[in-house]
């Protein structure tokens, strides 16, 4: 029996890998991956899932106004699994879509995507997962303590954690730090300090 999956972690937990490397192992075995991402998701191209470790593939990108129902059942309904990747950016509808593939269509869907924002509150699309998906699990990190990376930190341009702004905001190493969530707390209270 088919079933929702969601793999979380904090970024640079290899997500993007860890998808791309399953789609392979599908694809090895002559099943046929439907490989998508939300269409908000460009950092590194429109139709492109990269990981930081240097593999791609192409995708098809889902606007949060396209029905991933209707581009499955008219385009893709051969397909053995359905991959998403920044599954995060999905919205609550369209999770709801996915998890309604997995119970009609009896086809196994896994999503790999961020549990928390910069701010540590859940995506939209991430809580949807964790309330209707079958199986949920953490791809793990850490944090440069050592401890499990849980928090998605957001950085200016002097490495500085920002605490405002738009919950979206794409980027990669230049961006974002993972930490654990006492780091997280300590350097915000050193730069309030002045430290």
């Amino acid at each position: 029996m088919a079933k929702l999956y969601f793999k979380y972690g904090a970024m640079g937990s290899s997500k993007t890998a860890q998808a791309l490397i399953t789609r392979f192992n599908y694809e090895e075995r002559g099943m046929k991956v439907w490989l998508i991402k939300p269409a908000i998701d460009t950092r590194d191209g429109a139709n492109a899932v990269t990981s930081r470790i240097g593999l791609t593939a192409e995708c098809d990108a889902i606007g949060a106004s396209d029905s991933i129902t209707e581009l499955f059942m008219s385009q893709h309904a051969d397909a053995d699994v359905i991959i998403a990747d920044e599954s995060q950016f999905f919205t609550e509808a369209q999770i709801d879509e996915l998890r309604s593939i997995v119970n009609d269509r009896d086809l196994p869907v896994l999503c790999f995507g961020l549990r928390t924002d910069f701010l540590t509150r859940l995506f939209p699309g991430s809580k949807r997962l964790f309330e209707v998906a079958d199986s949920v699990s953490e791809i793990k990190t850490i944090c440069e303590c050592g401890s499990k990376a849980i928090v998605n930190a957001r950085i200016d341009s002097l490495g500085r954690i920002t605490t405002a702004g738009e919950q979206v905001l794409l980027g990669g190493n230049d961006t974002y730090v993972a930490m654990c969530h006492r780091c997280f707390i300590k350097k915000i209270k050193e730069q309030r300090n002045g430290n």
